[in-house]
């Protein structure tokens, strides 16, 4: 059994909580995530599973796309509704709908973001997550994300003072960025605390909750001894990266990992798919440091 799952994480589990117990439904152990997903954050979550989790780091890369709500009036130890209030104001001042969405405006493109405490990044072998539940709190370092896109979902024209502001958004963004930490920065340049109160991932890649089954699914699709049915083949889900096709001839050295000529259509790739007979074979690069020459990156079938 191979192929990517793609999973409708529910609220309350872990990314490892979800491999766990799909390792556990399927009776094998080569499962893999695709990227962590908090405890609180439901949505598009892609497993892979068999020969699949050597293209984890790949789908790992691609870029996310979530629906998320923020909050204005109070900020939080973990920057979302689940840590422990640390600033608390009333608002102060009408706020439009215009205003909002000239903040998130500016905030498309490259941009710097610190981790927050609360987070799996590690520092010195350690998860800041452990530092931060031991009071500890260390200096990150800053890092640049790119947002590709925000826009307004939900939100009133206008919020007046004493007003319970939320309003929601969609942000489609690279990997490695934190909306809740964009939550709090969009807060700060309206001039208020804030957090992000509610998350859902709605697509990772070429992925979208349309693709995605519940725990309740694959359940059921476990008792019927269908669950091959509901995985995409390795071909499908590297559909994102450049194609290579490649003859008879050449498929014996890719599948033995040989280093080969750089076809002039993939000059300016810096890694593709080689495919024969429809099979996704193996991935390769160009080679780093032979000039006209490719090297493999991964091989799949051998």
């Amino acid at each position: 059994m191979e192929g990517v799952l793609i999973l409708n994480k529910p609220k309350g589990y872990t990314s490892h909580d979800c491999v766990f117990k799909i390792r556990k439904l399927l009776k094998t152990k080569k499962v893999g995530h695709t990227g962590t997903l908090d405890p609180e954050v439901t949505g598009v979550l892609p497993i892979c599973i068999g020969n699949a989790t050597k293209i984890v780091e790949y789908l790992t890369a691609e870029e996310k796309t979530y629906v998320a709500e923020v909050t204005l009036g109070r900020s939080t130890t973990t920057e979302d509704q689940t840590g422990e209030t640390v600033d608390a104001v009333v608002i102060d001042r009408k706020i439009t709908i215009e205003e909002i969405e000239a903040v998130t405006k500016r905030l498309i493109g490259e941009i710097d973001q610190t981790p927050p405490m609360y987070s799996a990044v590690k520092i010195n072998g350690k998860k800041l997550y452990e530092y931060a539940r031991q009071g500890i709190e260390i200096e990150r370092p800053t890092r640049k994300v790119t947002i590709h896109n925000i826009d307004i979902v939900e939100a009133q024209n206008v919020y007046e003072i004493g007003d319970d502001v939320k309003f929601t958004i969609r942000v489609t963004c690279s990997k490695g960025t934190y909306i809740r930490t964009l939550a709090v920065t969009i807060g700060e340049k309206l001039g208020f605390p804030a957090h992000m109160s509610s998350l859902v991932r709605t697509q990772s890649g070429i992925f979208t909750l349309n693709d995605a089954i519940s725990f309740e699914q694959l359940e059921e699709m476990v008792q019927l001894d269908n669950v091959r049915d509901a995985l995409i083949p390795i071909e499908k889900a590297l559909r994102g990266l450049p194609a290579l096709t490649i003859n008879d001839t050449v498929a014996e050295k890719v599948k033995n990992g040989a280093v080969l000529p750089l076809p002039e259509e993939m000059k300016d790739e810096d890694l593709f798919v080689v495919y024969y007979e429809g099979k996704c074979l193996a991935i390769y690069m160009k080679h780093p440091t032979k000039e006209g020459l490719m090297k493999p990156r991964k091989v799949f079938h051998t």
